[in-house]
């Protein structure tokens, strides 16, 4: 806490008792001050939520039941669209509750609980991203040792490794943020329990706690992209080595939906955690988070099925097996 009249920063275990108001909730402005306009922003929201659902569903359903899709590629993407799936759900129903509510208050222990899902899923994403970009690596520049390299042993150690890892990251960084003493306001600028928002209204002295969440956010954000910059470059140069150009146009396609996909997930969370959280600007950062927390989701479903023709066929095939084929309707 801050003294009015010096401005100096004063440990709040030096604060009497009766200066400290202990948050037991938090007030979720998100939206509020777009007024009328929420509930068209409900509808659109709702909309797309609907559609990550059902994508990502249609996702993880066609890749369980086509054998065809039963490869390391379309295994992992399974996954992801999983931990989108429920990366979504830890934020999105809440705040379109909130935006049809006046009173948007969450509680202490439930903030906590949405900032580790959150990160915890988000954290997941990341690792997922970088482990797809490996199986594009190995494939198209070791194809004769890829079915050892990628054997189903190691693809599932490899997610189950992303989980736990993405876990044990939110889990420390959900703690440096909830373990430092909250008083007096409780108003959180933005739709859910982000860190940069929440920390930002911690008493006392954040900066070691707060220096810590960002070396990790840097570690998290910076060694998968960096990864996945380093083995995209040894696949352009194998690729640049086929002869024909229907091998290229082929090689390029099946990391086409991946570069996407990893290209705005990175940007985006780039731009919000790769800096401190004292330049946390509320109605820009919540835009850009907007991007990452709906249009990403939406966006992996969209490019893997628009653009991969196998994955076309397959949910053909599943539809078909559903008795919902063109033909019988």
């Amino acid at each position: 806490m801050k003294n009015q009249i010096t401005d100096e920063v004063i440990p709040w275990k030096q604060l009497p008792v009766e200066n400290l108001t202990i948050v037991t909730e938090f007030l979720l402005l998100g939206f509020s001050d777009l007024q009328e306009m929420q509930f068209v922003l409900f509808a659109v929201i709702l909309c797309l939520y609907l559609l990550i659902l059902g994508g990502n569903i249609t996702i993880i359903t066609t890749v369980r039941l086509e054998h065809s899709l039963h490869t390391p590629m379309y295994f992992f993407l399974g996954v992801l669209s999983f931990s989108e799936t429920c990366y979504t759900f830890t934020i999105l129903p809440k705040m379109l509750l909130n935006l049809l509510s006046v009173l948007r208050t969450i509680s202490f222990i439930s903030c906590a609980t949405q900032m580790f899902f959150f990160l915890g899923f988000a954290t997941t994403n990341c690792l997922l991203l970088g482990v797809m970009g490996y199986d594009r690596f190995t494939a198209i520049c070791h194809p004769l040792r890829y079915p050892v390299l990628m054997s189903w042993w190691i693809c599932k150690l490899m997610a189950a490794t992303c989980g736990v890892a993405g876990f044990v990251i939110s889990l420390v960084g959900t703690f440096l943020v909830f373990s430092l003493p909250f008083c007096n306001s409780n108003r959180v600028n933005h739709y859910f329990c982000d860190i940069a928002p929440v920390i930002h209204l911690a008493c006392g002295n954040p900066y070691i706690n707060e220096a810590i969440i960002f070396f990790g956010g840097v570690l998290t954000l910076m060694v998968p992209m960096t990864f996945i910059c380093i083995t995209y470059g040894f696949i352009v140069r194998t690729i640049m080595r086929i002869p024909s150009t229907e091998g290229k146009k082929k090689a390029f396609s099946t990391c086409a939906s991946h570069l996407t996909v990893v290209v705005v997930h990175y940007g985006c969370a780039s731009f919000v955690y790769l800096r401190p959280s004292s330049k946390y600007t509320s109605s820009k950062d919540r835009l850009v988070t907007v991007t990452y927390t709906i249009i990403t989701p939406l966006l992996n479903p969209l490019v893997y099925s628009l653009r991969n023709k196998d994955v076309q066929m397959a949910i053909r095939k599943v539809i078909s097996w559903g008795g919902f084929s063109p033909k019988n309707i």
